[in-house]
């Protein structure tokens, strides 16, 4: 069941997209699986480059590897972010148009609900959703970075990336000198006579 709901918003999407059917296309009659952790889901690519229900034995022609952790970039739209991440295995032409196809397909959700109500208020309606991904991103930059600093100014627990470097300058500058004072002993060693046994 729920492999068939990928396969009608996967279709969904593909069917707004006539270049991703045309590179998928070619791969007609192979299978995908794409493996989230818990779960998998199958699918197979038709002749026209729509996704087609696959057996549940049937053998995949190509493996997708998702982290569960990725799903949130998926959600929100950072597919090249999320891509990135995935493990691809198997026919290498068919993973290449697949993981392609995959960074690049956009929902157009403006002309979906232009359908439903209108061109104005599906136009507001994606502006209105925009900014609540702009909002929803600067807040996640913002916590990270209010976390980060409270982790290294606050509460000590990590070192600032200058604190590191001046630690490391500082490090090197001491072994340097330590080599140094050690060469320095050793040449005085040799110029001082030895006492007769």
């Amino acid at each position: 069941m729920l492999d068939q709901a990928f396969i009608a918003v996967l279709n969904h999407l593909l069917a707004a997209a006539p270049w991703a059917r045309e590179r998928l296309a070619p791969h007609a009659g192979l299978t995908a699986r794409l493996r989230l952790e818990a779960f998998e889901l199958r699918f197979g690519v038709g002749t026209d480059g729509l996704a087609t229900p696959a057996a549940a034995d049937a053998p995949a022609d190509v493996v997708l590897g998702v982290p569960l952790g990725e799903l949130p970039n998926f959600a929100l739209g950072r597919f090249e972010d999320a891509m990135r991440r995935v493990h691809l295995e198997g026919n290498a032409e068919f993973a290449d148009a697949l993981g392609f196809v995959f960074r690049n397909l956009r929902w157009d959700a403006e002309e979906d609900l232009a359908r439903v109500f209108g061109d104005v208020a599906a136009h507001r309606l994606g502006e209105t959703v925009r900014a609540a991904g702009v909002a929803q991103r600067r807040l996640v930059e913002s916590a990270s970075g209010n976390l980060a600093e409270y982790l290294t100014e606050e509460r000590a627990l990590l070192v600032s990336a200058s604190a590191g470097r001046t630690f490391a300058e500082d490090a090197r500058a001491l072994r340097d000198a330590l080599a140094r004072l050690e060469k320095r002993i050793e040449r005085i060693e040799r110029a001082q006579p030895r006492p007769a046994r």
